[in-house]
Parts: structure tokens; C-alpha cells; sequence
């Protein structure tokens, strides 16, 4: 919610849409520089602990967003500086809440399905929250937003300490942590599985999911409406996310995970060709609809995968290359299809996305068939 809140008061205040991508370039750079370094760190101490520190900073950052807002300090460099420390906050959250989770499931029969679930619901709030906000905004304002998010940390805190967990803190003897990063790169580097996978996410998160960063420029812009427009677009991409959640947290078993990768990039791309000049509102948030669908899938089985087939004593390490790739990539791309919208116009840039889109799902279907031979190819057969 917060951070569509940004990104509408940022566009409202500039009317620009190098600025709109600046912002969603500073939240998430920091995933990009500092996740396999956040990996290795969380592979060594107390994730409970480490959690719990993230979420008491996280709560310190939104009070202080919240607070210029409310007061109507309209300060952009304050705003992107704040942005930036929330993504320095997430580079070591999300891989430590990611690692934390497999440790919960107490029957590891369970864990395709708890990987699945926690994937589908990070990833869900990530569409549903800016769905929710686009309506907050149009019928409360910006500011309630920004408190909402302060407020939202005093349940999580209560939840975190009722939690009585027995972690187990893998030893690492007399390593240095960047010893450490080098063997998770070669880890990484020499499982052909795990790498493939983390350069399909890599390529979504730098040209194709970035998408969604011209989405108040189409409800504003191309459809002349308001921030309950936007809300209209959000609120598409979440049903099509819901779809998806509902279906991946009841796969009872990881081995259709990569199928599921294939055919839900295909459907991304696709949506987004067919969105991008789409000429009438409902047939926009159609599409919009199918994008959510396929995003929210291609994210959460590749997630989902790469937990399941890493080994534990490098699934922390693991989970941050995921994160780097999909989180650290983002930023770029919000930046690319920022100017790409400011030089061909924002249908083409969203064209131009779901283009590489395709191509890259064509190329991935290649690699994997060359490497895995006939049992790929049937399995996509018969898909």
C-alpha cells in the first residue's frame, strides 16, 4: 500500500514518469547490491532475531513517511531517501523471512505446499496491497496509506513474539562471509536447474514486471480517469493473482513447478501485448487480469522450486540470488521502462515488455530442452 501511495503522490506532485521510475528504482536497488551478502548473513545468526529487528526498523521508516505526509511536507528528496532505506530494510527481510518459514513446517511432506503458500502470499500482497490502496486513495487520501502501513507493524510485533521457535543456526566454523558468497555463487553457478531458473526471474524482473510502473500513466493518461481508476487496474491484477494463489498452495507436489514456469511466462507476456492497446477500459483490466495470473504463478514457482532443490545448509544463500534476480532487477527495469515510456510512449514500452517477454519464455523452453532432452519436452506435451 505504501508503496503505490509513493508512486500516485510522486506522479500527482511531478508529472513524470522518470521520476515515478526513480522511486521504484531506489526501494528495490538495494536488493540487487546487498542480497547475497544478506544470504550469507542470515545463514550464520538467529533468523527470528534478525526478523525481528527488520520489522522494529521497518515500523521506525513508515512512522517517519507517515508523518510527512500527514503534515503535507511534500519534500520528493525526503520521500525517494525514505525509499531507499526501506530497500536497504527488505534486502535483509525478505531472505530472512523466505529461509525462516522452511524451518516452521514441522512435517517436511509439507514443505512444496508451505513454500508454495508463503510465496503465493508475499507475492499476493504485493499486487493486492497496491489494489486496496488504489481504493484507499480515492476514498480516504494519500495519508491514511502511509499511517495504515505504521499501524499495520503493531500486529505483526505481537505475532513475531507469541511465535516459540527453535531455530537451528548452521555452523560455519572459521569462514569469513565472503568465503561464504563465493560458495554460494559456485552453488548457485553449477546447479544448471537453479541457475536457469534465477535467470528467468532475472530477465521477468528487468524487462517485464516492471510494467506496472506505467499503470498510473494508463489510468490517468491513456483512460482520463483518477486514482479510483488506478485502483480498477490494481484491484484486476489481484484477482488474476488470487487465481493463481489458489492454485499453487494446494500443488501436492513440486514436480510441475517448472511446467508452471513456462506456461505462466507465455500468459504474461501475452497479456501484456494484448494490454498495451487495449482501447476501451474493460478490455484493458481484462488483460490486466491475465497479467496478474501469470506474474503472480511465474514468480511463486520459481520461488517455490528454487526452496525445494536447494540443499539447507545453502537454501539462505540460494533464496537471496532468487531475491537479487526478482527484487534487485525491478529497479532497473522501473528505470528502462521509465524512459521507454517518456520516448515511445507508454503502450509501446508495455508492448516492448511483453515482447521480451515471450522471447525470453521461447528461449528458456530451448535451454531446457537441449539439457533435459525428451522428458521436458513431454511434459510440455502433455501440459
Amino acid at each position: 500500500m505504501q508503496k503505490t501511495a509513493v508512486s500516485w503522490l510522486v506522479y500527482r506532485l511531478t508529472d513524470s514518469a522518470l521520476l515515478l521510475g526513480l522511486v521504484g528504482f531506489v526501494s528495490l536497488i538495494p536488493s540487487l547490491i546487498l542480497s547475497p551478502y544478506a544470504g550469507s548473513l542470515i545463514d550464520r545468526h538467529n533468523k527470528y532475531k534478525i526478523l525481528l529487528i527488520t520489522q522494529v526498523v521497518s515500523m521506525a521508516q513508515a512512522g517517519a513517511l507517515a508523518a510527512i505526509i500527514y503534515f503535507k511536507f511534500y519534500n520528493i528528496p525526503i520521500i525517494v531517501g525514505l525509499s531507499l532505506l526501506q530497500g536497504i530494510i527488505n534486502a535483509f527481510d525478505v531472505t530472512c523471512r523466505q529461509s525462516l518459514m522452511v524451518e516452521m513446517v514441522e512435517d517436511k511432506a509439507d514443505l512444496p505446499n508451505a513454500i508454495a503458500l508463503n510465496s503465493t502470499m508475499a507475492n499476493l500482497a504485493r499486487i493486492v496491497g497496491p489494489a486496496i490502496a488504489g481504493v484507499i486513495l480515492s476514498t480516504f487520501g494519500e495519508d491514511f496509506c502511509f499511517v495504515g502501513n505504521f499501524v499495520s507493524y503493531i500486529p505483526v510485533l505481537i505475532c513475531l513474539l507469541m511465535m516459540k521457535l527453535n531455530i537451528t543456526v548452521m555452523p560455519h566454523g572459521q569462514k569469513s562471509i565472503w568465503r561464504e558468497l563465493e560458495e554460494g555463487f559456485k552453488y548457485i553457478s553449477g546447479d544448471k536447474e537453479l541457475s536457469s531458473m534465477i535467470i528467468m526471474i532475472g530477465i521477468s524482473s528487468l524487462f517485464v514486471i516492471p510494467f506496472n510502473t506505467l499503470m498510473p500513466i494508463f489510468a490517468k493518461d491513456l483512460f482520463k480517469g483518477d486514482a479510483g481508476t488506478f485502483s480498477w487496474f490494481e484491484s484486476a491484477a489481484g484477482l488474476g493473482s488470487v487465481i493463481s494463489a489458489m492454485y499453487l498452495a494446494n500443488l501436492k507436489s513440486a514436480k510441475p513447478l517448472m511446467k508452471i514456469t513456462v506456461i505462466a511466462s507465455a500468459i504474461f507476456g501475452l497479456s501484456l501485448m494484448f494490454l498495451s492497446y487495449a482501447s476501451i477500459l474493460p478490455l484493458a483490466l481484462v488483460f490486466m487480469t491475465l497479467s496478474g495470473l501469470g506474474m503472480m504463478a511465474q514468480t511463486s514457482a520459481i520461488n517455490t522450486y528454487i526452496q525445494t532443490h536447494a540443499i539447507p545448509e545453502m537454501r539462505g544463500r540460494a533464496i537471496s540470488y532468487y531475491v537479487m534476480a526478482y527484487q534487485g532487477m525491478i529497479p532497473i527495469g522501473s528505470l528502462l521502462i521509465g524512459w521507454a515510456a517518456h520516448a515511445f510512449g507508454p503502450r509501446a514500452a508495455v508492448c516492448i515488455a511483453g515482447l521480451i517477454g515471450l522471447f525470453a519464455t521461447s528461449m528458456f523452453v530451448l535451454y531446457k530442452t537441449r539439457h533435459s532432452g525428451k522428458r521436458f519436452t513431454i511434459a510440455m506435451l502433455r501440459s
